[in-house]
This record gives structure tokens, C-alpha cells and sequence, in this order.
């Protein structure tokens, strides 16, 4: 099939595209050869440095902290995806009443990042008089705060390009507008946009790293105190290897389940079937 965007490359093309190929590993791998071996000279991969990860106790520690995290990323991804739905249907709404001051919270919310959130809610409100805000709290509502105001731009815009006749049809069968939307639409709309739901539950996953700043117990957190340990050598270098190398792993299991997921929706039927009991209830 040929491509109606640019043409097929040539011969000669082909070979520079192969030659700038191979270039571009090589510098890859000379920039990762270069970092091994300035680690290896600086003493990172002694047996000194990474004594400490071999004790029980701390291995144990990492792996509570790796439980943290991922608790306080359930809590954050399935908040986030609740209030993003809310947010959407109120900015699809008909009254202005309600759609108005949704797209202000949207764009509101949208526009802090997600540390200052989490700074105002557990070192801002205790001067306030608001008391009994924990770091695990003021991790999961910024992240909700945030990636819900980001994910509800994610659902409206996947509910609007889909065809009007869903809606039409809908509305012909005597649904209401709200359950055209939460039955018909909706399902459609995160079919669509899959991949950017998933990508932005990655972005919560790696957020709850900027927990370390205001003290939560997470994986960032226990690296920062293994690595400051100076009866084992200081072990900065490889403590944040080892968080580094706990993220990617989190990342791409939770990159894996999306790809299966994805798969087995496109397996399963291509249109929303509207069943005879939900007719009924309409």
C-alpha cells in the first residue's frame, strides 16, 4: 500500500537511513559505557556500596515502601478517574450553571503543580486550623486534584468526537441525556482514548515520588535514607538505582496490564449494545 504522506524511500536513502541507525546505537552506547565506567572509577559497584541492600530488614523496608506507593497510587488513579468523569459530564452539561464552574475548577486545578498541592495541603493547612492531614492524604488528593482535572479534558474530548448519531440514537430510544452519556457515550469514549488514560495513570504512578518532600514513606523516601547512611559509604548512586530500577519495573507492569487490557477490548464487540433491561428502564 502506498503512502499518500511521502514516498517510499529510494536505494540510496535506505542505506543513509541504515548509516544514521547505527550511529545513533553506537553514540547510545558509548554515553552508557561512559557512565559505567565513571561509576565504576567513583567506586559505585563495591561491595561497600551495596552491602546495606543485602540485609533482611532493609529489604523488607524497601519492599513496605513499595507497598505505600503503589496503595497511595490505586487511591490516587481511581479518585482521578471518578472525579475526571464528573468533571467532564459537568462541562458537557447543558446548564451554564454547572458547566462554568466545572471548566474554572478544570482549568484551575489543571494549572498548580502537583508538589505546590501537596505543600499547601500538609504544611499549608495546619496554620489554618485544619488539623490530622497526612503525608498519604496530601499525596492522593493533589494527585487527584491534578490528574482528574487532566482526565476530564481526556473524557470530554473523547465523548465529543464521537459521531453524533450515538447520541441521536440514544435520545430516539428514549434514554435520558444523562444515561445517553454514562451508557452509551462514555463506554465508547474510554475505548478511544485508552492509551491516554493509561499514560496519565503512569504520570500518577511516578508522582508519587514528590511524596518525598513532604515526608511520605515512600520508595523515594527510604532510597533518600539508605542513601545517606555514612556507616555504609554514603550509597547515594545506588540507592537511586535501585528506586530508579523499582519504578521502571512498576512502569512497565503497569504499561503490560494496559497493553492486555487494550487488546481485549479490541476483541471484544466493536459497538455498544444497548440491552432490552436498560431500554426498559429508560
Amino acid at each position: 500500500m502506498t503512502s499518500i504522506l511521502f514516498d517510499a524511500p529510494g536505494p540510496r536513502a535506505r542505506s543513509r537511513n541504515v548509516v544514521l541507525s547505527v550511529i545513533t546505537v553506537l553514540v547510545v552506547l558509548a554515553i552508557i559505557g561512559f557512565i559505567i565506567l565513571r561509576f565504576t572509577e567513583s567506586g559505585q559497584f563495591t561491595a561497600a556500596k551495596w552491602k546495606i541492600f543485602t540485609f533482611p530488614l532493609v529489604q523488607k523496608t524497601i519492599l513496605s515502601s513499595i507497598g505505600v506507593t503503589l496503595r497511595a497510587f490505586a487511591a490516587a488513579a481511581v479518585g482521578s478517574l471518578l472525579f475526571g468523569i464528573l468533571l467532564a459530564f459537568g462541562r458537557l452539561s447543558d446548564h451554564r450553571w454547572i458547566s462554568l464552574p466545572c471548566y474554572w475548577v478544570t482549568e484551575l486545578l489543571r494549572a498548580i503543580p502537583v508538589l505546590i498541592m501537596m505543600m499547601i495541603l500538609y504544611y499549608g493547612l495546619p496554620p489554618l486550623g485544619v488539623h490530622g492531614i497526612t503525608p498519604f492524604t496530601a499525596v492522593v488528593v493533589a494527585l487527584i486534584a491534578y490528574n482528574g482535572s487532566v482526565l476530564a479534558e481526556v473524557f470530554r474530548a473523547g465523548i465529543e468526537s464521537l459521531p453524533k448519531g450515538q447520541k441521536e440514537a440514544g435520545f430516539a430510544i428514549g434514554l435520558s441525556k444523562g444515561k445517553v452519556q454514562r451508557l452509551i457515550l462514555l463506554p465508547q469514549a474510554v475505548r478511544a482514548m485508552l492509551p491516554v488514560i493509561i499514560a496519565q495513570l503512569v504520570v500518577i504512578l511516578k508522582d508519587t515520588a514528590l511524596g518525598f518532600i513532604i515526608t511520605f514513606n515512600e520508595i523515594l523516601f527510604q532510597a533518600n535514607y539508605f542513601g545517606t547512611q555514612a556507616q555504609y559509604g554514603s550509597p547515594v548512586l545506588p540507592a537511586l538505582m535501585v528506586a530508579g530500577a523499582t519504578y521502571i519495573v512498576l512502569c512497565l507492569l503497569l504499561s503490560g496490564i494496559a497493553k492486555w487490557l487494550e487488546w481485549r477490548l479490541r476483541r471484544g464487540p466493536k459497538a455498544i449494545k444497548i440491552q432490552p433491561k436498560v431500554m426498559a428502564d429508560a
